[in-house]
């Protein structure tokens, strides 16, 4: 974990922050949390007596999230689904950055008064009450087609850790993957608004309760198994495959084995 202090910017790794921002961040201490896999750096930012915030940045190139997850944390928020507030944002030096509110409590991997049982229920109920949300209001397009195209451009510009492929892939070639994508396109997609990288690490839970979504840059409208497909994973690495099925069952629905495989193959790109 990496930690830096306001007033020395650029310490620890840290870049400097906007200069607009300096009078309301003054005071706090800056750390930068272990895990994600996002090209962007996040920092949590904490001063006594002060609320919790956290900034996020990345350097502005033509492939970068940050615009995208501003823009739909701000639908999100609008449609009533708890999330991380916008506070400021801004573009300043070759760089995006979000400055945003904390959501209470734990991620739901890490929730210290939930059982298996409990936490299974809270994750399907999330993902259920997000993809009940109307597709025709969403403006964002995560559909198949469009995702392909992302990940050969992704591909292109040496953008994909191969060595971070999950292990039945290990071995084989970013290319080699897109090749498989392409041929493997489902012929029809179940469109609902997913969250896009559905993992219990992006869920936030307090009091036993959900809490809201967190790191929502690939949220849109797309085949329901794109979560679908993340939450059985991680659920199987988790908590174990037996658990599956009572997560689909608090779902409401069943999965398509082969769709599941397929959204998991295309999140190996991202």
């Amino acid at each position: 974990m990496q930690a830096g202090n306001y007033g020395n910017p650029g310490a620890g790794g840290m870049p400097e922050p906007p200069a607009g921002w300096r009078e309301r961040l003054e005071g706090y201490a800056w750390t930068r949390p272990s895990g994600g896999c996002s090209d962007a750096a996040v920092f949590r930012l904490d001063a006594p007596g002060r609320p919790v915030l956290y900034v996020k940045t990345e350097p502005a190139e033509p492939l970068a999230e940050l615009p995208g997850e501003i823009a739909r944390l701000r639908w999100l928020a609008g449609q009533g689904i708890p999330c991380p507030a916008v506070l400021q944002a801004t573009e300043e030096a070759g760089r995006h950055w979000l400055l945003m509110s904390a959501l209470p409590g734990h991620v739901l991997e890490e929730a210290p008064d939930l059982d298996t049982g409990r936490r299974v229920a809270l994750y399907a109920g999330a993902l259920r009450t997000l993809h009940a949300l109307d597709i025709a209001a969403c403006p964002f397009d995560q559909r198949i087609d469009g995702q392909i195209a992302l990940a050969a451009a992704r591909v292109a510009a040496g953008l994909v850790d191969e060595e971070d492929f999950d292990e039945v892939r290990q071995g084989r070639s970013a290319a080699d993957l897109l090749a498989e994508l392409r041929a493997r396109r489902p012929a029809r997609e179940d469109l609902v608004v997913t969250h896009g990288d559905a993992c219990p690490d992006n869920l936030m839970t307090d009091g036993g309760r959900f809490a809201g979504f967190i790191d929502c840059g690939r949220l849109g409208v797309a085949d329901r198994h794109q979560d679908l497909a993340l939450a059985c994973r991680s659920i199987a690495d988790c908590w174990g495959e037996a658990w599956i099925a009572p997560f689909l069952a608090h779902y409401g629905r069943p999965a398509d084995p082969d769709r599941l495989d397929c959204y998991c193959l295309l999140d190996e790109f991202f």
